[in-house]
């Protein structure tokens, strides 16, 4: 496969700005791999293709508000700084995108908040990432964060150009967002209301939990032609014993195994045993799904639509098939479904 095999023209308009007002409520594509049928629904329906013992694998991570705006000493020039990374927690280090870069030197001192009580030095330009930022604050490591998330914003996406809503604090998080750690929302996930989960848990569905901290390397552009020589950037996973007991359990059952996001089955894909079940895991995965795949753990997903050229629609592709993912896409362009983070959702089963 070629990355230009994952082309296709998407109109602008069809790019999700605003989330929909109730969050089960989206529009749900159902394709069926077996039958190849692709079928019209809203997302609160979905819970008409589980039943009693199936599991879905949530993503529990939470987003916290990455994006600064702070002003670069002397001259005063407003510069935005995207948290990536920390590096090290007692030295206050992190690894960021700044905007404008050229404008970015080391031992640049940058100053955050109308009362500048938060000061960064530059002290690395070349990062593969970006940039590294000590940050001289003498207060704890608690009182540190706490500025940081104050002065922070929710980091939406670059696509959507309007300025960020109160309303975005809560919806560009799932409900179920727990552990800290990522800079973009598991955006399948944001699909589900309290209310579905609900109804989901007295069905008898249950839930397994894994924490991906979605970095911004899952939205990196591919830039090769050949797939293989396409590195993604490492994220940090988390797989308790219990929830891949719970996998593991379903599989030996036969049951519904449903993936809900690209970042959660990364995550369960990054830790395989030989017998093709899930081990418990702790560590980073930079792992890249493409067509072909062998999957091992789920055979269900649930995904938003994706951009051209993403990996996301890659592993959509490698999950579903080519040629069916090909021929719904054509039909969600049709039908006018929203795309990307605040958009519709699909369900291959």
């Amino acid at each position: 496969m070629k990355l230009s095999h994952f082309n296709f023209k998407l109109p602008e308009e069809l790019l999700a700005e605003h989330p929909a007002e109730i969050r089960d409520e989206s529009r749900l594509m159902v394709l069926d791999r077996k039958k190849q049928t692709i079928e019209h629904k809203m997302f609160k329906d979905i819970i008409d293709y589980f039943d009693e013992g199936d599991v879905m694998i949530l993503n529990n991570t939470k987003v916290f508000p990455a994006r600064l705006y702070g002003n670069k000493e002397k001259t005063g020039a407003r510069i935005e700084v995207f948290l990536l990374r920390e590096l090290n927690e007692e030295q206050r280090l992190w690894d960021v995108l700044v905007d404008p870069a050229r404008k970015i030197r080391i031992g640049n001192k940058l100053y955050f908040g109308d009362d500048e009580t938060l000061v960064a030095e530059v002290i690395d330009n070349t990062t593969s990432r970006g940039r590294t930022l000590r940050f001289l604050y003498d207060g704890s490591y608690k009182e540190f964060r706490q500025k940081l998330t104050l002065l922070g914003e929710t980091p939406l996406p670059k696509y959507i150009k309007r300025e960020v809503e109160p309303e975005d604090e809560e919806r560009y998080q799932t409900i179920f967002a727990k552990n800290e750690g990522a800079v973009a929302a598991p955006t399948a996930g944001l699909h589900f209301s309290k209310h579905l989960l609900k109804r989901l848990e007295i069905k008898g569905i249950e839930f397994a939990e894994v924490t991906l901290h979605v970095g911004l390397g899952t939205f990196n552009p591919v830039e090769v032609e050949d797939l293989s020589k396409h590195k993604m950037d490492s994220e940090e996973a988390f797989i308790t014993q219990q929830a891949a007991d719970i996998v593991n359990d379903a599989k030996a059952r036969k049951k519904r195994v449903c993936a809900v996001g690209t970042t959660a089955m990364r995550a369960i894909e990054s830790s395989v045993s030989s017998s093709g079940t899930l081990n418990e895991f702790s560590g980073w995965t930079n792992k890249f799904i493409f067509p072909p795949y062998e999957f091992s753990i789920a055979n269900c997903m649930i995904t938003n639509f994706h951009t051209p050229k993403s990996t996301l629609l890659m592993m959509a592709s490698a999950f579903a098939g080519h040629d069916f993912i090909k021929k719904a896409y054509e039909e969600a362009v049709k039908e006018k479904y929203r795309f990307y983070t605040y958009g519709d959702a699909m369900l291959i089963i």
